[in-house]
């Protein structure tokens, strides 16, 4: 049976005996050769009691570390420190799994009575650095910790539940402080407005496309310089039944020329059944093998709404539009809608708030109690190689979360 360690002192004391390993000089009751030059042992010095491997009087290779009737440590050994990975209990009893190089808990699992840690740690044992908690409550929360609190950036989905993205400190949330760096993952949208500005035709210069300029839309947290590489780019292919974007098809094939994750999307219309739309969005419009799942942009206007029949009309043509091109497609589309119409009207088509994924324009910080994939973060950015103002967009993660839905393509 285990307990919980009560003796923060003496836990000090054993972790600086373990540092310089002095189990060399323990009594030793029991001591069994092994080929390698190892032995098999039985350790015990008052309360401590180390029963595993050892070379030259260190612990090496496998090996348990007892408190009277607690584990303190189970797992790999060398030279007398924990090397590799192991179970550990920390000061308040806690159990840790992880990986340890030179006695120090790099990166494990946590559990406690209220859930789950996962990530790194400190020398002290306490979750420091990228990590995520998931409590048994439901609620969940990704990104830096500090002395096993929350503080820095980071994603949290309370219990509600609801989303909260932005700054942290010892464990308090302070709001939506959201900072661009080179490490967020940016795309770009494009239809044919990147190409005609002010009835002049220009090219868009593929092999030159950076992201230089946030816009000037809303406040922004920036660290460094506004230089980013673009991880994807969307582009309009079609609007209502009949409108095409004369670009759409060289753009899309020289962006994949180029090497860059490519999406297509349609405008709805109102005026258009939704039937319709679908079949001159699938018609015209190519969803290749690894590019990301097509959108359906709603953006009507409340007296659209109201002109057309209301917003119950409203979503029965979006989930007209989502099943048939999810149907032909076999990729599940996601929606792009402003963060006021997610505030209004989603909630009255929980349906598609529950299984679909949300592309959420709002250019200032955004809030949003969805599946949020994209965010459009500025209308109006610069990208060199190419003419004019150009939206900007986030992904809702960073490299190994964008990785992993790249992968599902």
């Amino acid at each position: 049976m285990e307990r919980k360690i009560n003796h923060p002192k003496r836990f000090l004391w054993l972790t600086a005996l373990l540092v310089v390993g002095l189990f060399g000089a323990c009594h030793f009751e029991k001591n069994t050769l092994n080929g390698d030059g190892t032995a098999q042992v039985l350790q015990q010095e008052g309360d401590l009691c180390y029963q595993g491997t050892v070379l030259r009087g260190r612990s090496h290779g496998y090996g348990v570390l007892w408190l009277k009737d607690s584990v303190v440590y189970a797992g790999q050994w060398k030279d007398g420190k924990r090397q590799g990975m192991g179970t550990a209990h920390d000061s308040k009893g806690r159990k840790i799994t992880g990986r340890w190089n030179a006695d120090t808990l790099v990166s494990g699992t946590r559990e406690d009575a209220a859930g789950v840690y996962v990530g790194s740690f400190n020398s002290k044992m306490m979750a420091s650095g990228h990590g995520e908690y998931t409590g048994n409550d439901g609620s969940h929360y990704e990104g830096h910790w500090e002395n096993d609190a929350q503080t820095g950036k980071g994603f949290a989905l309370t219990a509600q539940p609801k989303v909260k993205v932005g700054e942290w400190k010892a464990g308090q949330y302070l709001g939506e402080r959201l900072t661009y760096t080179t490490e967020r993952i940016y795309g770009i949208d494009i239809s044919k407005y990147q190409h005609v500005i002010n009835k002049r035709v220009h090219p868009i210069k593929w092999n030159q496309l950076r992201i230089i300029h946030l816009g000037t839309a809303s406040r922004k947290a920036i660290h460094g310089q506004v230089n980013y590489p673009i991880s994807f780019i969307y582009i309009k292919s079609t609007e209502g039944k009949s409108l095409l974007n004369p670009f759409y098809k060289a753009d899309y094939k020289q962006a994949r020329a180029h090497g860059f994750s490519v999406g297509t999307y349609h405008f709805f219309s109102i005026y258009s059944p939704a039937e319709a739309q679908a079949a001159h969005f699938l018609r015209h419009s190519y969803i290749s093998q690894g590019d990301f799942p097509p959108v359906l942009d709603v953006e009507p206007s409340p007296q659209q709404i109201a002109k057309m029949g209301g917003a119950e009309v409203l979503f029965k043509a979006v989930r007209t539009w989502l099943t048939i091109v999810e149907q032909r497609t076999g990729k599940r589309p996601i929606l792009y809608i402003s963060q006021q119409f997610v505030n209004r009207y989603l909630p009255l088509a929980p349906d598609i708030k529950r299984d679909y994924d949300i592309w959420i324009a709002r250019y200032g910080e955004y809030k949003p109690d969805v599946h949020l994939v994209y965010w459009q973060l500025c209308p109006d950015g610069r990208v060199q190689g190419i003419q004019g103002e150009v939206d900007i967009n986030v992904f809702n993660g960073y490299k190994e979360v964008f990785d992993e839905f790249k992968a599902k393509l």
